[in-house]
């Protein structure tokens, strides 16, 4: 579960089948700490909520029982009308609603097209401001997200790479610190062949950026890169010297960027 503040208010939310459902519990303690799921009920019997979700489980729920919520519509226009988020599910067999039991992390969450509505209902307001936090959260996830799918894709080929390293570059009598050094000075072979520079000359260079080279990379530079360690694997197999695979290697690279920059730039002028 994830948490996020707005106007002083916490307000947990967890991902269910790649979909975000937020705790209408936290968002009802907005207007009354002490009950809120009495709030979310109050909601609940209005016939535009009932109509709202009833269209919502109807696009996005196959197995919603149309004749349970028809009732329950008609019965939302009377003076008597009440229902409460569990009566809604258990009745209707609706996904967009759910209810947690537990002292931590428990109460009634919905799905978050669900839940900015109930927000605006609370207060247009409190519905913006919540818009713009649950926004804000899911960018700093997407930056996150693509960092450590950076990372991930650097590293596909690069078990193929170190054991054709091991298997044809590194006799048997040497030591361990010897061994290191030949894996680093291969490492620098597509350092050189992609970026221009070893590793050890741009740690020099940008002496106040942590990491290495690599966590620096873009997107196209990395693809290039996971590419470069499966054939550079492929080269050592051949027998090709150290300096013939770098001029192989960087006539590849720079074709491949040539082409992953064409893409991109057709991806953006559609």
């Amino acid at each position: 579960m994830a948490k996020i503040t707005v106007q002083g208010t916490e307000i947990v939310f967890y991902k269910k089948e790649q979909e975000d459902y937020i705790s209408l519990t936290d968002i009802a303690k907005a207007r009354d700490k002490e009950n809120p799921s009495q709030i979310i009920s109050l909601w609940l019997r209005t016939y535009n909520t009932i109509e709202y979700l009833g269209l919502w489980e109807r696009l996005n729920n196959p197995n919603f029982k149309l004749h349970i919520y028809e009732g329950f519509k008609n019965e939302s226009a009377k003076p008597h009308f009440w229902m409460s988020p569990q009566k809604w599910i258990a009745e209707t067999n609706a996904v967009g609603m759910t209810s947690k039991s537990g002292r931590y992390g428990g109460g009634t969450y919905a799905h978050s097209d669900i839940a900015f509505k109930f927000a605006a209902w609370i207060s247009a307001e409190f519905e913006l401001y919540l818009v713009t936090e649950f926004k804000r959260l899911k960018i700093e996830e997407q930056k996150v997200l693509g960092w450590s799918a950076k990372r991930e894709l650097a590293k596909i080929n690069y078990h193929i790479h170190t054991d054709a390293i091991k298997q044809n570059l590194i006799p048997a009598e040497l030591t361990p610190q010897q061994i290191s050094i030949v894996y680093a000075n291969e490492a620098d072979v597509l350092n050189v062949a992609l970026f221009g520079v070893t590793a050890k000359e741009w740690r020099e260079t940008n002496p106040n950026l942590k990491g290495n080279i690599r966590d620096y990379a873009t997107i196209n530079g990395l693809i290039c890169l996971s590419n470069m360690e499966n054939l550079n694997a492929i080269f050592i197999g051949e027998g090709l010297s150290q300096q013939e695979r770098l001029i192989k290697l960087n006539q590849i690279a720079i074709q491949q960027m040539k082409i992953l920059a064409e893409v991109e730039n057709r991806k953006i002028l559609k």
